[in-house]
């Protein structure tokens, strides 16, 4: 699934919603490892809700893609691994 189409496909629900069940959103998040999104009535001000350990992996991915030669090397690995697997 692409990333715009997962945010589309994020679950939606209102603040005051979040606000009175916000430990049950919060174990959610965190089992399904599922985004959610909180809405508010300026659409400006809503906000994304994801667990420490998803947070963690995107920002640790964010910081190996930063480096162009990690870059690099990852897709040296990639093509190697496809040429011995037949991918």
């Amino acid at each position: 699934m692409k990333v715009r189409e997962r945010v589309n496909a994020m679950r939606a629900i209102p603040y005051n919603q979040f606000q009175r069940n916000l430990s049950t959103y919060m174990k959610r998040v965190n089992h399904d490892s599922d985004p959610l999104l909180v809405t508010t009535k300026q659409p400006e001000n809503a906000i994304v809700v994801i667990g420490k350990r998803d947070y963690d992996a995107m920002q640790e991915t964010m910081y190996l893609l930063s480096s162009e030669k990690t870059r690099a090397e990852i897709k040296r690995g990639a093509a190697q691994f496809n040429d011995h697997s037949g991918g």
